[in-house]
């Protein structure tokens, strides 16, 4: 066996999140063990990060133990034959044994994507979060330097923790067209910070928080809301 860095990219519409759970429960760390488990390997594999139900991801790195008898650039391949269409391996590399996925990723970045325009959505109902104009790009624009650095994150996210310190690394708005995307890079997040972070910020770009009171959120505040999971996705991971 040798340890390799998988990269999975997937829908997360039709599971119960990343996380393996209790059995029967569809997971996307349940379906790749299975499939691990086909070509011979222990049925283990380690994400850098956690997706919650209906999060997707492009590439998700895991680690795994495989055979050596199969050579590195046929193992995606290997693997996708047991794969389902919602979930992919796009990319293998060797690492060294003790190579964690979760421990030694310096940082992560997700993306949020936003749909902004009176009809609803429906070709990308679940991979967008509609929004209805008008939405203040430029008043959300100027709350995320406030995001940047280290902060108590605990009141955007969806539960308590013993260590709510994050850092985070970057933070930037690009538009293309109808769509408003926020990308957002850091060391680790809470869990549900991001979402947390989105719903404040679509809710001061409606006028209905200040500035002042975003700003509070990190000082004992709580975000007025958090943005659905389908617009959410995990986009890398950097070692």
């Amino acid at each position: 066996m040798r340890r390799v860095l998988l990269l999975v990219e997937y829908d997360g519409t039709g599971f119960a999140g990343l996380q393996r759970q209790r059995p029967g429960l569809r997971t996307v760390q349940g379906t790749l063990e299975e499939a691990i488990a086909r070509l011979g390997g222990p049925p283990k594999a380690v994400a850098a990060g956690r997706t919650d139900r209906g999060v997707h991801a492009l590439r998700m790195p895991f680690h795994a133990d495989l055979p050596e008898a199969i050579p590195k650039e046929r193992l995606p391949a290997a693997l996708n034959r047991h794969l389902p269409e919602d979930l992919k391996v796009v990319g293998a590399e060797e690492v060294p044994p003790g190579f964690h996925a979760r421990r030694d990723a310096k940082s992560r970045t997700y993306l949020y994507r936003l749909l902004v325009r009176e009809a609803p959505v429906v070709l990308e109902r679940n991979r967008v979060f509609w929004v209805r104009p008008p939405l203040d790009l430029e008043a959300i624009r100027a709350a995320l330097p406030h995001l940047l650095g280290r902060h108590d994150f605990s009141g955007f996210a969806v539960r308590e923790e013993r260590e709510p310190l994050r850092t985070l690394l970057e933070a930037r708005l690009e538009e293309a067209g109808e769509e408003v995307r926020l990308v957002f890079k850091g060391e680790s997040f809470l869990r549900g910070q991001v979402r947390g972070m989105v719903g404040a910020l679509v809710t001061l770009g409606r006028g209905r928080l200040s500035l002042e009171e975003f700003a509070r959120i990190l000082k004992g505040g709580r975000s007025p809301a958090w943005a659905p999971p389908q617009g959410l996705y995990f986009l890398e991971a950097e070692y």
